[in-house]
């Protein structure tokens, strides 16, 4: 019989060199039809590349939105895009099918898409994208090209404006200082609808001598900047595009901004601006999930780990949408996917990170409670779907932007959590406390009394979509009893009295169940199929439901109901259930489950189902993450703060390390012993 040991330990120096020394940091492919793309993003920007070489098909700006159309919602921005160039050898333009050895290679650990081929006989060539971390509004593409034969190179910087944008004001500015060494391409434009001016400024970096540039302007659409080198035989040329895509969110002046960050770049050189990038991300690793015996699952984690690392930085006061940076799904707005998806694990691992979505929510506060005071309640309602204003954004047509309100308990559960973590009085009391209490004014004003002295919420959407108008359903009535015991808490820790009837209202709220002790849905459920967990919530991350019976009941009527087309969260729930069952088998298989049918390729992004093709999907990251910690690991995080529970490893994973924990940064160590 197995025996597992796990060990709570403080960070020590070693614990980097440990995953230094594993394998799992690069993700390769030579796939080139099916091509699902990766994304480089530093928190600010997301960089969507192309299978096409030099090629990026997209700019996603983080929480910078256009009014909407007509009887339409806000939509997050396309960026102006200066990530492209046209590379030509001997006049013949550098084409995929003319590629030898073709191959793209992301690499986490440093945080870069890298692509490596031969073209045709004349030359081989390597280049690299990245958005860089310690320039969260600018990215860096470099260059390397050995000549096979003697070669001409003519390069092309071209700027790509999307399709939609209207009233293009600037197209094309150089700007020289003396010695000439600061040659800047310029785009403006004005967002569809006027929210918003999106500049975008690029410019060469070269090691030595200066090539001459030429400045081609044919009209506002088309303009480039170029230039040509004679390369020898097996002589090697290198130089690097930096690009900046600033808007009028964060800049007075995006025009100028972007081309100052150009010129830095510029003065400073790619070697420092990448040495300072690698020096971001590596600090980043500190905190990782390292796992040995299994190397696929390790490139599975680690690429979740990358990718919400990419979606989120500590300075921005923003949170994440459900496809992060690499596209505008959901118009990029904020939903509970957040808070109950992708912060628990960035809290674990990530705590700034995790202060900053905190943030996002209690900088919003006001818009929470207008919003409450136009629907005739108190304290504070959060919107479904929350855009850079804080106000609903859901389109009206979704019932869910009304009704799903569960959201106002997710967020005052992720702000104790935060406090659970850091013990951060000063913050609980200035900046959590107002939201925790607005949050319990706004459910003491929503439920309902019964004659039997119980509480109802009567006519919500709960985390199962499919169904419309319920009473007492199972997570929002669980969410709401947890979230009131946990302002209760909040209001001891800071020495505050509250109004007895919060403690009646969570003790007296309803929780339904079937007469064989199964926890019903709402009210009216009746075995339908559901588009995802809902009552298995209730068990973690609620811990409402401990007993393990019902746990295991629970688990084996919902999981015969899921739909196929249900998002991959549900069963990464029922991965850290079962291996709190001591189930590893079946926790391994909910694990599976919850990615592997989702992995588009040729990198395996995820999409948010099965059956959808929308990646990359950060809340099935930040899910199966969850599996991984909350689950194998054992971690808890309580009262008392992160706690070591019963860890259960597969079986083939002869160990699990995770470094980087919490604020004190442990390390936390599993290991299966035979």
């Amino acid at each position: 019989m197995k025996l597992l040991i796990c060990m709570l330990l403080c960070w020590v120096s070693f614990g980097t060199q440990v995953a230094t020394a594993q394998s799992g940091w690069e993700i390769s492919t030579t796939q080139k039809d099916n091509y699902v793309p990766t994304c480089v993003a530093n928190g600010q920007i997301g960089i969507v590349p192309d299978v096409m070489p030099f090629k990026t098909r997209d700019v996603v700006l983080n929480h910078v939105f256009d009014r909407g159309a007509p009887y339409d919602v806000s939509r997050v921005l396309h960026g102006v895009n200066p990530f492209n160039l046209e590379v030509m050898i001997d006049g013949s333009t550098i084409l995929l099918d003319e590629c030898k050895n073709w191959q793209q290679v992301l690499n986490m650990r440093e945080a870069h898409l890298s692509a490596f081929f031969q073209f045709g006989d004349k030359a081989t060539v390597e280049y690299s994208l990245q958005a860089l971390r310690n320039m969260p509004f600018g990215g860096l593409m470099q260059v390397k090209i050995e000549a096979r034969d003697d070669i001409e190179l003519d390069v092309a910087n071209c700027i790509h404006i999307p399709a939609n944008y209207q009233e293009l004001r600037s197209l094309f500015r150089m700007m020289r200082d003396l010695d000439a060494r600061m040659p800047v391409f310029q785009t403006t434009s004005v967002s569809p609808y006027g929210a918003h001016e999106v500049a975008a400024a690029s410019g060469f970096l070269f090691e030595g001598q200066l090539p001459e540039l030429n400045n081609d302007v044919e009209d506002v659409y088309n303009a480039r900047q170029s230039f040509k080198v004679k390369l020898t035989k097996g002589q090697v040329y290198s130089f690097s595009l930096f690009g900046a895509v600033c808007t009028s969110r964060d800049f007075n002046d995006p025009y100028g901004e972007s081309e100052r960050m150009v010129v830095f770049a510029q003065r400073e050189g790619a070697h420092k601006l990448i040495a300072r990038h690698k020096q971001e991300w590596a600090k980043l690793w500190e905190s990782d999930i390292i796992i040995e015996g299994d190397i696929d699952s390790q490139l599975d984690v680690r690429f979740a780990l990358y990718n919400l690392y990419s979606y989120q930085r500590a300075d921005t006061d923003l949170s994440i949408s459900p496809m992060g940076l690499s596209a505008p799904g959901y118009n990029g707005h904020v939903f509970w996917d957040s808070e109950i998806w992708m912060y628990p694990p960035l809290l674990l691992l990530q705590p700034e990170m995790g202060q900053a979505m905190m943030n996002y929510r209690i900088n919003r506060l006001d818009k929470a409670r207008q919003k409450a005071r136009n629907y005739g309640f108190k304290g504070a309602m959060y919107p479904w779907e929350s855009d850079d204003s804080g106000e609903e954004a859901t389109p009206t047509w979704c019932l869910t932007g009304t009704f799903e309100q569960h959201i106002s308990a997710d967020v005052g559960i992720a702000l104790w959590n935060y406090y659970r973590l850091t013990r951060d009085l000063e913050w609980l009391k200035n900046r959590a406390w107002p939201v925790l209490r607005s949050i319990a004014e706004f459910w003491t004003s929503r439920v309902g009394v019964n004659e039997d002295g119980s509480y109802s919420i009567v006519n919500v959407v709960g985390a199962n979509e499919f169904a419309h108008g319920v009473t007492d359903n199972a997570f929002t009535n669980g969410s709401v009893k947890v979230v009131l015991n946990d302002v209760i808490k909040a209001a001891k820790v800071l020495s505050y009295d509250v109004p007895d009837r919060w403690l009646l209202i969570s003790d007296g709220l309803r929780i339904e169940s079937f007469e064989d002790g199964v926890t019903r849905e709402h009210a009216t459920y009746n075995g339908e199929v559901i588009k995802q967990a809902d009552v298995n919530l209730l068990a973690y991350p609620l811990g409402l439901i401990s007993d393990p019976d019902i746990v295991k009941k629970d688990l084996e009527y919902y999981e015969s109901r899921i739909s196929p087309v249900g998002p991959a969260m549900t069963f990464s729930v029922f991965s850290v259930l079962y291996a709190r069952l001591g189930q590893a088998d079946k926790a391994f298989e909910m694990f599976q489950r919850s990615y592997q049918p989702n992995k588009r390729a040729p990198f395996g992004v995820l999409a948010e189902s099965a059956v959808s093709d929308n990646p990359y999907f950060a809340t099935g990251a930040g899910g199966m993450l969850q599996a991984v910690l909350y689950g194998f690991a054992g971690i808890e995080l309580t009262d008392d703060g992160i706690e070591q529970g019963r860890a259960c490893l597969p079986d083939h994973w002869k160990s699990l390390t995770i470094t980087g924990v919490g604020s004190d940064k442990k390390t936390i160590s599993c290991s299966n012993d035979r």
